[in-house]
């Protein structure tokens, strides 16, 4: 039963949460850190951190994707970036990170228009492969039919379809839409698809065949969404409504388990823990990892929606460089505002709440906090 607030006359809404809304409570039993196990399996992949690094220009390059396999998560490449436009990116990223601020948005737009080579597809894909680990990369719903053949062939593991928000059935006069259940049917690796952010939209992406449902609309920190085009979604309600869908789903299906992704707006390892106490199986993170001083963002993030040739719908943000990677995942922390040691600090929080692992820690119980937690 959800509470409904008259914004006006003519206008109800619903109240719904962000992350910052709500806060873990310990329950009677605590637990040891070490005897807490923060694995994640999807379909045949098992990870040992819920973490995956966002497709985007200043998170993964075919190199970060091969550090954070070893590090135990998952790199997903943009197949859209810089790596699939030129031979050697390189200079044009460090050109990006000095690019002032009133010229970044055509500059970025002009780089972003070289066209997509299939063959530099086919040969990040195998940089990450030599690297031992599993490989991921993404498409935009608009690509996808364009290129994933080459995708495919090339061989991933894992195939992600990530649009600022992605429907089973996208409506257009002009073009064919991505069939996306015959999509998947015929695919044969697991597609983790998305965002969706309310309940509807999730279950139509679960009855694809999809493996994960990514979370998230307009949230992350380079995204300008809200202020564009007025549309955003509070984190912890848009998880906790997908949560419900996924056990809505595995009912109707008769048992099969689609994960969700929380995407966006997770700045802190606070945020991570509450994303998986609403009902979250894993995190795709952007910015956090941008922090990372091996980043190819070079203390600088940005998205695709940067550079959208008519309508840009993010920023270049400085995030800083925090320490490197490895670090950021499993400390020790250099600072104390839950930026770095990120793995430490849900394992901590599901040992103080007193749950052995990610599925039990969905079950926690959740507050809505009346005071700001910043």
């Amino acid at each position: 039963m959800s509470m409904e607030i008259e914004i006006g006359r003519a206008k109800r809404a619903r109240r719904v949460y962000a992350f910052d809304d709500v806060a873990v409570v310990p329950s009677r039993r605590t637990r040891d850190p070490e005897d807490v196990s923060v694995a994640w399996t999807i379909d045949a992949y098992q990870f040992s951190i819920p973490f995956l690094a966002a497709p985007m220009d200043s998170v993964v390059s075919p190199t970060t994707a091969i550090m954070m396999g070893q590090l135990g998560g998952l790199g997903v490449l943009d197949l859209e970036g810089v790596w699939t436009r030129y031979e050697d990116p390189e200079p044009l990223l460090a050109e990006i990170r000095e690019l002032p601020a009133d010229k970044a948005t055509r500059r970025m737009q002009e780089i972003y228009s070289e066209p997509i080579k299939p063959e530099l597809v086919t040969r990040r894909l195998a940089e990450i492969r030599e690297g031992g680990v599993t490989v991921a990369g993404a498409l935009s719903p608009q690509r996808t039919q364009e290129l994933y053949e080459t995708v495919v062939e090339a061989g991933v593991d894992l195939f992600v379809i990530r649009g600022t928000t992605v429907s089973a059935e996208h409506v257009s006069k002009s073009v064919e839409p991505l069939n996306l259940k015959k999509f998947i049917y015929e695919l044969d690796v697991p597609v983790i698809v998305g965002g969706a952010a309310t309940y509807t939209a999730a279950l139509h992406l679960m009855r694809t065949g999809a493996a994960g449902v990514l979370v998230g609309f307009g949230g992350g920190a380079a995204s300008t969404t809200r202020s564009t085009l007025g549309i955003h979604a509070p984190m912890a309600t848009a998880v906790a409504d997908v949560a419900g869908a996924r056990r809505d789903y595995m009912d109707e299906s008769g048992g099969r388990y689609v994960h969700v992704i929380a995407d966006g707006g997770l700045g802190s390892s606070g945020d991570i823990v509450k994303a998986i106490a609403c009902g979250a199986d894993a995190v795709m993170l952007g910015s956090t990892l941008a922090r990372a001083t091996d980043a190819p963002g070079g203390g600088w993030h940005w998205g695709a929606e940067a550079h959208h040739p008519q309508l840009p719908r993010g920023n270049r943000v400085e995030v800083g460089q925090v320490a490197p990677l490895e670090e950021i995942l499993y400390g020790p922390a250099p600072v104390a505002e839950g930026t770095a040691n990120l793995v430490g600090a849900l394992r901590r929080s599901m040992a103080t709440t007193g749950y052995s692992d990610l599925k039990e820690f969905q079950r926690v119980e959740v507050v809505v906090a009346p005071y700001q937690s910043h």
